[in-house]
C-alpha cells in the first residue's frame, strides 16, 4: 500500500470516529475490538482485535501515560525507565524453563507498578534488579540463578557457589518451617 493511501485510510477512519491501529500482519489500519479487559494488576487494558482486511487477530494494550522515571545505572548514568529491558532480561533467564510469557509479563507489570508507585523521579538499577530477583526466586530458582549470575556479574565459581549455597540454605529454612506443626 502506498504511503498516501495509508494516510488517507487513517484520516477517513479517524473522521468516522475510529482509532487507527495498524495490523501487525498486513498493515491495514482498520480493526475491530473483539474483547477488552483490564490486566491482573489493573494498570492497563488488554484488547483483542481483528483486522478488517486479513481477519487475523492481535492484542494491544492501553496504558496510562506516566511521567518519566529515570534509572540511575551503576556508573551513575541516567536513562529512562524501560520495562521492555526487564522483559528481555527475564526472557533470557527463563529460556528453556517452564515459565510462561504470562508469568514474565506479570513480573514486569509488578516491577513497573513498584517503580511508578514509589513516587520517585529516579530509581536505581540496583533496586530494580533486586525486585526482579525477588520475584524470580519465587517463580523459578534456575531462572533466578541465571539472572543473578548476569546481574551480580559473578567473576568466579566461588561467588556463584556462594549464591547457590544461600539459595539452598533459604530453601532448607523454608522447608523446616513448613514441616513444624
Amino acid at each position: 500500500m502506498l504511503y498516501n493511501q495509508v494516510n488517507q485510510q487513517a484520516i477517513i477512519l479517524l473522521l468516522k470516529g475510529g482509532v487507527a491501529m495498524r495490523c501487525q500482519y498486513c498493515g491495514y489500519l482498520d480493526s475491530r475490538v473483539i474483547d477488552s479487559r483490564p490486566t491482573e494488576e489493573g494498570t492497563s487494558i488488554r484488547r483483542r482485535r481483528e483486522c478488517m482486511r486479513c481477519g487475523r487477530r492481535f492484542t494491544t494494550y492501553e496504558k496510562i501515560e506516566t511521567s518519566p522515571v529515570m534509572v540511575i545505572k551503576k556508573d551513575m548514568r541516567r536513562e529512562a525507565f524501560m520495562p521492555a529491558k526487564i522483559k528481555t532480561g527475564l526472557i533470557h533467564a527463563c529460556q528453556k524453563r517452564p515459565v510462561s510469557m504470562k508469568d514474565i509479563d506479570a513480573i514486569v507489570e509488578k516491577i513497573e507498578k513498584a517503580v511508578y508507585s514509589s513516587g520517585e523521579d529516579e530509581f536505581s538499577s540496583r533496586r530494580i534488579g533486586e525486585l526482579v530477583m525477588e520475584e524470580l526466586k519465587k517463580l523459578d530458582e534456575v531462572a533466578y540463578v541465571r539472572f543473578a549470575s548476569v546481574y551480580r556479574q559473578f567473576t568466579d565459581v566461588s561467588s556463584f557457589m556462594d549464591e547457590l549455597n544461600k539459595l539452598v540454605s533459604e530453601n532448607k529454612q523454608r522447608m523446616s518451617g513448613s514441616e513444624t506443626p
